[in-house]
């Protein structure tokens, strides 16, 4: 496979438009779904965040085979795929006239999402040069700190002007723009005869998850489970808190930080090594999740969101680049889906945890719980991989 020399090359700015246009999709809906439901099918609380989370559950069913799919079928040929998928999808909302058919449009999107990203991730990974590994992480990853604001915007101003049919054109748009940037793009490819060994290897575990992936995937998992205590509950505690102030800032201040932090942090991972930025990132991440825990006035908290924007944030960027970074070429979306797959159930099955302490106790002994995850998980890192001299992980 043939990498080029200069980080900004025509592909890898054509996977940087795509991942945005995918991640705009997800937040245009993930923030509106529950209300959808609601307010179309009259759903309970319990069926209407059902609505929302199926998109994810969808995603992370798929996750498992979703890089021996991607290097089987050809990166670029499953990104068109899913994005022709995307099209249709968005589409059928419109017609979706019962809370079953909804949520398996949900599902089959969200599996259509999990295989998009791990297809356009690959491809980006596959036109970063090696030693600006980070760097390009980095870079491609601000496509998705900037969705969460835009599509998140666009989605309830949507539905608050015009309606909820605006939302899935608006979605279909997105799609379509996808498909015709896909249709441009140039990827280069893994050797043939790597590609047919994974073709010819059947799904044997190594084959459905890359081992030289896991020991990071799994600190990203204990990871995903503190950080699913803050988009879950952050604002139900600032409710009760009577932070309105804080509540509303909160995820504004989180996307600043960490869009600055990232625009620094994979360069200095590139030139100084992992373990440069991924501890103070730990330990950035373990106190945005303190003061949380001891907040008591908008201050404290838009405090803990900026914490964790720099923590939290560059933690996602920076692991990634770890999990890609000794993969040999034709396992790199093995290893793409290995990561997501574990960020995705941590972040999936953490709430639940975390949500019986809350009924057990409160928010600030929950919060101080994610904090105590949050340090385990630092000392994980320490023993996969932070040992090592410096903790880089080199160029594949």
């Amino acid at each position: 496979m043939v990498v080029p020399d200069k980080l900004w090359s025509r592909g890898f700015v054509l996977a940087c438009v795509i991942n945005l246009t995918i991640a705009t999709n997800f937040f245009l809906l993930m923030v509106t779904m529950a209300l959808y439901a609601v307010d179309r099918f009259s759903a309970s609380d319990s069926m209407a965040g059902l609505a929302s989370s199926m998109f994810v559950i969808g995603a992370i069913v798929v996750r498992v085979v979703a890089g021996t799919l991607t290097e089987a079928v050809g990166r670029r040929r499953m990104l068109l795929l899913m994005m022709a998928v995307f099209v249709v999808v968005s589409l059928a909302y419109l017609p979706s006239s019962s809370m079953p058919l909804l949520l398996i449009v949900r599902f089959v999107h969200g599996m259509a999402h999990g295989l998009a990203t791990t297809a356009v991730v690959t491809i980006a990974q596959s036109l970063v040069p090696p030693l600006r590994r980070g760097e390009g992480t980095g870079y491609f990853t601000l496509g998705s700190s900037l969705a969460a604001a835009v599509g998140s915007f666009l989605g309830v101003t949507l539905i608050e002007r015009i309606g909820y049919e605006a939302l899935f054109w608006a979605s279909f748009t997105l799609s379509v723009v996808g498909v015709v940037v896909t249709l441009a793009l140039r990827v280069p490819s893994a050797r043939p005869a790597s590609a047919r060994r994974v073709r010819t290897r059947g799904f044997r575990v190594s084959n459905l998850l890359e081992p030289t992936a896991l020991p990071v995937a799994t600190f990203m998992l204990l990871v995903g489970v503190a950080y699913s205590g803050v988009i879950t509950f952050v604002n139900s505690y600032a409710i009760e808190l009577d932070l309105a102030t804080g509540a509303g800032a909160f995820f504004l201040v989180y996307s600043v930080v960490l869009f600055g932090a990232r625009l620094v942090a994979g360069r200095v991972q590139d030139l100084r090594g992992d373990n440069v930025v991924m501890y103070p990132s730990l330990v950035l991440f373990v106190a945005g999740l303190l003061a949380i825990a001891v907040a008591r006035t908008d201050a404290v908290l838009l405090l803990s969101a900026a914490l964790l924007g720099a923590g939290f944030g560059t933690l996602m960027s920076s692991g990634q680049a770890i999990a890609v970074a000794r993969v040999m070429p034709h396992r790199m979306g093995l290893a793409v889906s290995t990561y997501f797959l574990m960020l995705e159930v941590g972040m999936g099955l953490g709430p639940l945890a975390l949500g019986a302490i809350v009924t057990r106790a409160d928010y600030r002994v929950m919060f101080l719980v994610t904090a105590a995850i949050a340090i385990a998980a630092a000392a994980h890192y320490a023993l996969v991989h932070g040992r090592h001299r410096r903790g880089s992980a080199g160029p594949a």
